[in-house]
């Protein structure tokens, strides 16, 4: 059972965490060897821009999984416990000897269990029905029960006797200094890669987000300008109304098809939204010119497509666009973990979501709480084309709308 209680947040830059970094980077770095973390590189130097960048590596992965992991921020510290900080959940996220349970949904439910519908996941078309998958138990944080829910929506990799419900992936997976502060990171990138998904079904051009002047959002956008790097902020919230936003870059300089590159922001407080979004296409550059990719087709169709073609291919995130006032888009911002976590439930629900799951990954060797959040129903076509829900199939048809600002 996951009880969350009060957690005030003591530093606020890049992000939002309820220690400064530098207080993390001292408890994290001696748990390193137990995440199976060998390395940690700064990389910030390989690109031209500046914006700090760091590399973590670790060998001992499970098969199906990455071993290189990138972290940014708004200073070297920042990025240096971000990369530590995403090895650490993918070494949680990892299935290892936990124990699982194994049943069909249905005699599982038919035994007085609460149960996740695996159909609630938005399935592939291919899926098997009501097969025998591993389950693992989770805690529906709005309905305030224990709820078993399919092991592919909570580990990954998962092993190939497990069956494949579903590829499995890392949305909603997250860490923190505490557990509160891990829901609400989780939470935040569940509604995130769900408005990404909307945008990428849409294919039409979010908002220019304009008037972005002074503090740290400012400086870093002008440190991109500097080296001739065009970044521009589209504002992609969804009906959900947490402020979601993408950071869109263009390389005026070299003109390489593999450096059109997006990150993405989610947060309560539309201002640190915007900074993450910013942080993160510095690392997706570096992610590029580093080699650390997941996903090296893509590169290498880019390459071969060309600069042209691959913008014009994309021209919903490159196209000019209506503009939107940074000032006029809604931001909730508190002093504590969990109103912010209440507050996205709340929106949640009022968008029509019913339930809102945390499993708790945290393993006892490491102590660094991690999660993963699941939201039945949230799309993640985004990351997985064979899975297109009700959401993503009406922003489609243009039948969810977009909201106003």
């Amino acid at each position: 059972m996951i009880r969350l209680e009060s957690c005030r947040k003591e530093y606020a830059n890049e992000t939002q965490r309820a220690v400064p970094p530098e207080e993390t980077l001292a408890r994290v770095r001696g748990v390193l060897p137990a995440a199976g973390i060998t390395r940690i590189a700064d990389i910030t130097n390989l690109d031209r821009i500046g914006i700090p960048v760091f590399s973590g590596i670790r060998p001992t992965a499970e098969a199906g999984a990455i071993s290189v992991y990138n972290g940014k921020g708004a200073t070297p510290v920042e990025a240096e416990v971000s990369a530590m900080m995403e090895g650490i959940e993918r070494c949680s996220a990892e299935q290892g000897d936990r124990p699982l349970l194994t049943g069909r949904y249905s005699d599982l439910a038919a035994d007085g269990n609460t149960v996740l519908d695996p159909a609630d996941l938005i399935l592939p078309a291919r899926a098997p029905a009501d097969f025998p998958i591993p389950w693992v138990a989770g805690y529906d944080l709005l309905q305030d029960e224990e709820i078993l829910v399919p092991a592919h929506a909570v580990f990954h990799p998962l092993p190939v006797t497990c069956g494949r419900l579903f590829r499995t992936n890392t949305n909603g997976l997250a860490s923190g200094n505490t557990l509160e502060e891990a829901v609400f990171h989780a939470l935040m990138e569940v509604v995130e890669r769900d408005a990404w998904s909307l945008v990428e079904v849409r294919r039409s051009t979010c908002p220019e987000v304009t008037g972005i002047a002074g503090g740290l959002a400012a400086e870093l956008l002008e440190t991109f300008a500097t080296a001739e790097v065009e970044v521009r902020i589209r504002d992609m919230t969804s009906d959900i109304g947490i402020p979601t936003f993408a950071a869109v870059s263009d390389d005026l300089l070299l003109r390489d098809p593999t450096l059109l590159t997006i990150g993405m922001g989610t947060h309560t407080n539309a201002g640190i939204a915007v900074l993450r979004a910013l942080t993160e296409v510095a690392q997706s550059r570096l992610t590029q010119i580093h080699g650390a990719r997941e996903d090296t087709d893509t590169a290498d169709v880019r390459k071969q497509l060309g600069y042209e073609r691959t913008k014009r291919l994309n021209r919903h995130w490159f196209a000019e666009s209506e503009e939107r006032d940074f000032a006029a888009i809604p931001s909730c911002d508190s002093s504590d973990f969990l109103t912010d976590i209440t507050h996205t439930a709340e929106r949640l629900r009022a968008a029509g979501f019913g339930r809102v799951i945390a499993v708790d990954l945290t393993r006892e060797d490491i102590g660094i709480p991690v999660v993963r959040v699941i939201v039945p129903g949230l799309e993640v076509f985004a990351m997985d084309q064979e899975r297109m829900g009700a959401r993503c199939r009406d922003a489609r048809d243009r039948r969810l709308p977009r909201p106003e600002p």
